[in-house]
């Protein structure tokens, strides 16, 4: 197994209340960073800082929204007199509403009676959805990358989606959402190319979680029809686990493996992205 060296690294990591972003701050501090865990939960957060500090980790959280920036300040300015100042940064809040999802795949001229239609779509729910992802990315990025401006490794990285590339049915929110997220990070890595800031993202496929695991099985546990395409478009045949995105996240921020790399969306996703369905 490769090692990633972050010793004394300061990662700050949005979205840290929840399973995913949780494993991602625990990898850094397995490898010598000290963490800054942000949620709208703090409780959450602290109960994955605590975890990470009950391992030996150096780790604090933080209650954060990302969608105001007067709170995102709030929690710079406390890590800072915790930790210090940032040289990693995660964008991992997001998500999704089922006020933004149709219950169809296809507009149909009958059959659509008790049907969410996209013409039923909530004008909130959009919203929300839409600015958790991309604003909640770019917020936390203009906050906290004026303290890496000129800093040796200093990287960002943002979380987008298999939506990024081609959108899922019944998702029209989130899937525009994440490809913005995709475009705003190759725009993010030219805009700080010339202060010393590398700004990639990972685009994971499917993994099973408490959001998602509705969609996914059915309450006996079976796999819905939706998981069913899922797993028969994905080459290697299952779902992901959320440890297989650590190699990519650490490989990214990693200023010793990926110096030159810059402005990339790296799939995982067992091949999805690359499958026709042919």
């Amino acid at each position: 197994m490769i090692k990633h060296d972050f010793k004394d690294k300061i990662v700050v990591l949005t979205g840290a209340g929840g399973v995913l972003i949780s494993q991602f701050a625990k990898a850094y501090a397995d490898a010598g960073a000290k963490v800054a865990l942000l949620d709208l939960n703090r409780e959450a957060a602290k109960r994955n800082a605590d975890e990470i500090k009950a391992s030996g980790g150096i780790a604090f959280a933080y209650e954060c929204n990302v969608l105001k920036k007067q709170s995102i300040t709030d929690a710079r300015n406390q890590i800072e007199k915790d930790l210090g100042t940032a040289d990693i940064l995660i964008n991992g809040a997001g998500g999704n509403s089922p006020k933004a999802t149709t219950d169809n795949e296809f507009h149909e001229e009958t059959g659509l009676e008790d049907v969410k239609t996209f013409f039923d779509l909530d004008e909130e729910g959009i919203s929300f959805v839409f600015n958790l992802n991309f604003l909640g990315t770019l917020l936390p990025t203009q906050v906290f990358a004026k303290d890496m401006i000129g800093k040796k490794g200093a990287s960002i990285l943002n979380v987008s989606s298999m939506n990024g590339f081609t959108p899922l049915t019944k998702i029209p929110a989130y899937s525009g959402a994440k490809a913005a997220i995709s475009n705003f990070t190759e725009w993010l890595a030219v805009h700080f190319s010339h202060v010393n800031i590398r700004v990639n993202a990972i685009a994971p496929g499917f993994l099973v979680s408490n959001q998602n695991r509705g969609l996914l099985f059915n309450e006996d546990g079976t796999p819905t029809a939706r998981a069913n395409k899922i797993l028969s478009n994905t080459p290697m045949g299952r779902f992901g686990e959320a440890e297989e995105l650590l190699g990519g996240v650490l490989y990214l921020t990693d200023e010793t493996a990926s110096s030159f790399v810059n402005g990339v969306v790296l799939p995982i996703d067992g091949g999805f992205n690359a499958y026709s369905g042919v």
